[in-house]
C-alpha cells in the first residue's frame, strides 16, 4: 500500500520537517501513525518527499526527509466541463474525476441545470467542489492537485473549447469516444451535460466551436458517473494509464 500523502505550502527537500496544523492532526491523531512509519509530503503542484516519522505529539509529527522528487504533470491535460447537478451529484462527480485524473473541472451552468450558483451559495458550492478536490487528491496519492475553475456559462465554456481537442458527450452522437482522435499533448475538454441533458443550442454553440459530440456507450449514465467514465477511456487512450 502506497504511503499517505499531506500537503504542505513547501516541501522539505532534506533533513527534518515538522508537519502541525490540519494536517498534523489528521497524521497524529487520525491516521495515527507512530515513529519509524513511513508518509509522503506533497505541494500539489508536482513536488514530494519521502519521510519516515521521527516522533510523535498530538497534532505533531516529525519527520525525516529520505527522498525529495519533482514529477512532472501528465500528458495531455485532461479537463471536464461538468454541468452543476442537483444536491451532491456535483461532489460526487468532483471526488470520482479526481481520483482518475482529471486535471482541471470547470463547473458549468448549464441551460438544463437545476442547480444555480448565485451569491453566497453559489459561493459555498464553488469551495465544497475544491474541498471535494482537494481530499480526494489526497486520498488518491496524487502529486498534482486538480484546479476547479470559477463557474462559467455556455458562452464562455464555448470560447474555452478554441484551441483544445474538444468532446461533448451526447446519446445520439455517431462517434465513439473510445474511437476519437485524441492528442498525445495539449488539452482535451470534455463537456458534460446535466441530468436533463445538453440543449440543442448548446450543442450547437460547442459543435460551431470546434467541439465533436461523441458517445460512451449505449447506456444513459448519470452526469455524476458520466465524466469519470469518459475520463477513464481517454486515461487509457492517451497511455496515461500504463
Amino acid at each position: 500500500m502506497t504511503d499517505a500523502l499531506f500537503l504542505v505550502p513547501s516541501v522539505p527537500e532534506s533533513g527534518s520537517y515538522r508537519l502541525d496544523g490540519a494536517e498534523g492532526h489528521h497524521a497524529a491523531d487520525v491516521v495515527r501513525l507512530r515513529v519509524g512509519e513511513t508518509l509522503r509530503l506533497g505541494d500539489g503542484a508536482g513536488t514530494v518527499a519521502d519521510c519516515v516519522v521521527s516522533a510523535v505529539a498530538k497534532g505533531v509529527l516529525d519527520v525525516e526527509v529520505t527522498r525529495h522528487q519533482r514529477l512532472p504533470a501528465r500528458e495531455p491535460r485532461l479537463v471536464v466541463a461538468q454541468a452543476l447537478a442537483k444536491g451532491d451529484r456535483g461532489e460526487l462527480a468532483v471526488q470520482a474525476m479526481t481520483e482518475v485524473g482529471v486535471d482541471e473541472i470547470v463547473p458549468w451552468q448549464a441551460a438544463r441545470s437545476v442547480a444555480r450558483w448565485q451569491g453566497e451559495r453559489g459561493a459555498r458550492s464553488l469551495e465544497r467542489w475544491r474541498a471535494t478536490a482537494r481530499e480526494a487528491a489526497k486520498q488518491s496519492r496524487r502529486a498534482w492537485l486538480p484546479t476547479v475553475a470559477d463557474p462559467v456559462g455556455t458562452a464562455a465554456l464555448a470560447g474555452r473549447l478554441a484551441g483544445a481537442a474538444a468532446y461533448v458527450l451526447h446519446e445520439d452522437a455517431d462517434t465513439p469516444l473510445a474511437t476519437a482522435p485524441l492528442p498525445s499533448t495539449g488539452t482535451v475538454l470534455l463537456v458534460v451535460g446535466p441530468e436533463g441533458g445538453v440543449a440543442p443550442e448548446e450543442l450547437a454553440a460547442f459543435v460551431a466551436a470546434g467541439a465533436t459530440p461523441v458517445r460512451l456507450g449505449p447506456e444513459v449514465l448519470r452526469t455524476s458517473t458520466a465524466g469519470v467514465a469518459a475520463l477513464a477511456v481517454l486515461s487509457a487512450a492517451t497511455g496515461r494509464w500504463h
